[in-house]
Order: structure tokens, then sequence, then C-alpha cells
């Protein structure tokens, strides 16, 4: 599973567009390593069944880089998609795609939220 993420995100380009978003194009090795190591650390926390006793507040910022993550993946893939730009097109409110990215962003927010808050047991 952790190479098809690897792979599904680099035919995608992924990586390098984020880095071209967050201007931060010199750090593009260190992002494709994260990836990399990533995944290898993750198919391997899964397969082993490995279970972290972790103090709440620990799980906190581990759950909101989580949630960084997939929103910023989430965004990447849009934009190498051109899926927001045709969507604003179909629907008519082009002039509102401010209004549309916002709507999208804080939908995932409060999802996230609501299924950390009802869902998680901590």
């Amino acid at each position: 599973m952790g190479s098809g993420f690897v792979a599904f995100l680099t035919v995608l380009g992924i990586v390098p567009r984020l880095t071209q978003l967050t201007k931060t194009i010199n750090r593009i090795r260190h992002y494709e390593w994260a990836v990399v190591l990533g995944a290898i650390l993750g198919g391997w926390v899964s397969l082993a069944d490995t279970i972290f006793y972790l103090p709440s507040l620990i799980l906190i910022p581990i759950g909101l880089a989580s949630g960084i993550f997939n929103g910023m993946l989430a965004a990447a893939l849009t934009e190498v998609l051109n899926v927001l730009p045709i969507l604003s097109k179909r629907i008519g409110v082009q002039e509102k795609i401010v209004v549309l990215m916002m709507a999208i962003v804080l939908g995932k927010v409060i999802g996230s939220l609501f299924q950390w808050i009802f869902f998680v047991d901590l």
C-alpha cells in the first residue's frame, strides 16, 4: 500500500506542485524523503499491528499534523487536476472561487472534528 501511495503522488506530480504553492522548492528533496519514509513507516506499523500507548496530549499534535497533511494533499490534488476551475465554471460561480475553496476547507475541518469528537475514544 505504501508503494502505491508513493507512486500515486509521483504520477500526479503532487510533491513538486506542493513545493511551488508553498514557495519551498529548495526543500523538494526533504518532501520526497518524508513521503517515502512515511510510507515505509506507515506500512511497517500497519503490518506489524503496532499499538502505541501515547498520552492524549501527544495525540493532539499528531492529529493536527495528519489533518494538515491530508488537507494539503487534497489541495494539491485538486490543483493538479484543475477540478475547482472546471467546477466553478460549470456551476457559474467563477467570481466566488475563494468562497468555494473556503467551503471545502471548512467542510473538511468540521468533518474531521466531528469524527474525532464522536468516534475516537481517547
